[in-house]
């Protein structure tokens, strides 16, 4: 009979919890007894569910979400504002980029027309130097130095070899922002130099002439620097050319012997000197003044 109404036999027993198929692990290590659970009716209640947000839905975010992100969270005045700086700085480089690339272009019809105007751009913060990627790169270290004639209380001395490219090594090194003073103006202007003379130091042209002016003014710029012990009357310049030397794995033989090249002595002149200085020695008196 019991079989007949329960669809169970006599050996089999009522679970209390007919929806309960399986144990948890944690019911399973504490010994849980599906037997003994009481009724839901009599049963302690525990602590109340911590509050979970409700996630997000295909709807939209949630209502603590704020929406829209970068320039659409701004108001629109600001919006207006970020966009014409981004055009600012965009028109910029593409402008900068269009003039550095008809500087290192070969001569054509818009650089011949303005290139004035692409000079003035690029020199002297971005000139393009390709002597790195050049056929035959540069293999040499050349140092510019310099010498004065100095007349003073104990007559006429001369000064002994200052290594003007020294200093600007010293002043690079070790600088994360070094200044392209140092970096490229004596570099530059002993190239100048030597591309417009000959080997016997005779000018070939006008801007022979200007690079020799130029040498001279930035080397009474350096000696006006120090002191030394009285006027400078004269002037003299050389530079040392030095091979790089084969690196440490390889069998070449380079002869790392200065080469040097030494310039005439240079009267100074009032244009040789900085303004105020020029000024100075033009009204000074030239009674001790006498040259070689």
């Amino acid at each position: 009979m019991d079989a007949d109404r329960g669809g169970r036999t006599e050996n089999e027993k009522k679970s209390a919890w007919p929806g309960v198929t399986s144990r948890s692990y944690a019911d399973q290590d504490e010994g849980f007894d599906p037997e003994g659970i009481p009724d839901a009716r009599t049963r302690t209640p525990g602590p109340p569910a911590a509050q979970v947000p409700p996630p997000e839905t295909a709807e939209g975010p949630g209502p603590d979400v704020i929406p829209g992100g970068g320039m659409a969270a701004l108001s629109l005045p600001y919006q207006v504002v970020a966009a014409l700086a981004l055009s600012v700085i965009g028109l910029l480089a593409v402008g900068h980029l269009a003039v550095i690339f008809l500087h290192v272009a070969p001569s054509n019809t818009l650089t011949k027309q303005h290139g004035e105007v692409v000079d003035d751009w690029v020199y002297p913060e971005f000139e393009q130097n390709w002597k790195l990627f050049a056929p035959n790169p540069l293999q040499q270290n050349i140092s510019v130095h310099a010498r004065a004639e100095v007349w003073g209380a104990e007559g006429r001395t001369t000064t002994g070899w200052i290594n003007l490219s020294q200093q600007d090594g010293a002043a690079i090194r070790g600088n994360f922002f070094p200044s392209h003073v140092d970096q490229n103006e004596l570099r530059r202007a002993w190239d100048f130099y030597t591309g417009s003379h000959d080997g016997e130091n005779r000018p070939n042209g006008l801007r022979g002439e200007l690079s020799e002016r130029y040498i001279r003014r930035i080397v009474m710029l350096r000696l006006l620097e120090g002191d030394h012990g009285g006027k400078v009357e004269r002037i003299q310049v050389r530079s040392a050319v030095r091979s790089v030397g084969a690196p440490a794995w390889s069998d070449e033989k380079i002869s790392t012997r200065a080469d040097y090249r030494v310039l005439p002595w240079w009267t100074v002149t009032p244009s040789d000197l900085p303004e105020t200085s020029a000024t100075d020695r033009a009204s000074a008196p030239q009674g001790g003044r006498a040259g070689k």
